[in-house]
C-alpha cells in the first residue's frame, strides 16, 4: 500500500535543512520548490502502471527550455540537480528517477536526490568526473546489472553494433575535465571495458516501423549513430499516442521538451548519423 502525502510531510519537504547543498550536490532553492510542486501535480496519479507514472512525470516538464552541458556548472565533480531546464540525458534520468522516488516509501527530495545518483553515476559513488557514466550504452548495461532496465532490442528483431567506443578519449579537446591526464586515463580504462563487452544489441532504422507496435509505451530509446567512436548521440521515451509511435524528449532543435510530431521511424530516417534506435524496457 502507499502511504498518503500529509500537508505535514508536503511542510517537511519545504521546510527540510538543505543536507545535500553542500560538498557533492549542486542545486538551487528553486529546484526543491519544482519537486514540491511536482510531488503535489503526481500525488493523485501514484496508484497508475509504473509506464503511466513516467508518462505523467515527462508531461510535467513539457515546455522545460533545452540547455546543452548542464552538469558542468561545477569545477569539481558534484552531482548537479536541476528541474529547471534539461538536456536530452538530464531530461531521462530525471525522469526515471522522479518515478522512482514516487515509487519509494518516503518520496522526499532527498530520496530523488538518492536516485538520481545511484543512476548517474557508477555504483552510485560521486568520485570524479570518470565515475559519470558517459555513455548512454554503458549506462544501459549498468542499469541492467542492477535489474533496473533491460535493453530489448534484440528481441524486437535487431542486431548488434560492435565498433569501437572512444569518442572522448580521441576528442579530449571537446571536455574541459579531460586536460587532466590522470581523467583522460580513467575515461580511456572506461572505454577499454566497454569495448571488452563486445557490443551491444540495437534496432536498425529500417526495421523500427516494423517492430513499432512491439515498442513499449515510454520504454527508453536511445538514437545509435554513425559517428566514430560514438555510440548514442540522443535519448528519449516512446510515446504511443493512438496507433503513433513518436517519442517524449529535450530537444535541442526545438529548444524546449517536446513530444516529437515524428514518428521514432520517420525521425531517425532523416537523420543521416541515425543507424537505429536501442530499446530499453524500464523494469
Amino acid at each position: 500500500m502507499f502511504m498518503k502525502l500529509s500537508s505535514c510531510l508536503i511542510g517537511l519537504i519545504l521546510s527540510c535543512s538543505t543536507l545535500f547543498a553542500q560538498g557533492e550536490v549542486h542545486f538551487t532553492p528553486e529546484d526543491r520548490q519544482i519537486f514540491a510542486s511536482y510531488l503535489s501535480y503526481i500525488m493523485p496519479y501514484r496508484h497508475l502502471s509504473a509506464d503511466s507514472i513516467r508518462e505523467k512525470t515527462a508531461t510535467f516538464f513539457l515546455g522545460k527550455p533545452y540547455v546543452s552541458h548542464t552538469l558542468e556548472m561545477t569545477d569539481d565533480e558534484r552531482l548537479v540537480v536541476n528541474l529547471r531546464e534539461f538536456d536530452c540525458t538530464t531530461f531521462v534520468e530525471t525522469v526515471i528517477a522522479l518515478s522512482r522516488t514516487l515509487e519509494s516509501d518516503v518520496p522526499l527530495f532527498e530520496t530523488f536526490i538518492s536516485e538520481l545518483r545511484n543512476i548517474r553515476y557508477r555504483n552510485g559513488v560521486v568520485a570524479g568526473y570518470a565515475s559519470r557514466i558517459h555513455y548512454t550504452s554503458d549506462w544501459v548495461y549498468e542499469q541492467e546489472q542492477k535489474g533496473r532496465i533491460k535493453n530489448i532490442s534484440a528481441l524486437l528483431g535487431g542486431t548488434r553494433e560492435e565498433k569501437q567506443i572512444n569518442f572522448m578519449s580521441t576528442h579530449r579537446q571537446a571536455y574541459k575535465q579531460l586536460v587532466d591526464d590522470a581523467a583522460l586515463r580513467d575515461i580511456i580504462s572506461m572505454e577499454q571495458k566497454i569495448n571488452a563487452r563486445g557490443g551491444f544489441a540495437y534496432l536498425p532504422k529500417a526495421q523500427i516501423a516494423i517492430a513499432a507496435p512491439l515498442i513499449p509505451h515510454m520504454a527508453m530509446i536511445g538514437f545509435v549513430t554513425h559517428i566514430n567512436g560514438l555510440d548514442i548521440s540522443h535519448v528519449g521515451f516512446a510515446y504511443k499516442n493512438g496507433n503513433k509511435l513518436t517519442f517524449f524528449h529535450a530537444s535541442s532543435a526545438q529548444k524546449k521538451v517536446v513530444v516529437d510530431e515524428k514518428t521514432l521511424s520517420d525521425y531517425c530516417k532523416e537523420q543521416k548519423s541515425c543507424a537505429g534506435i536501442l530499446v530499453s524496457q524500464i523494469m
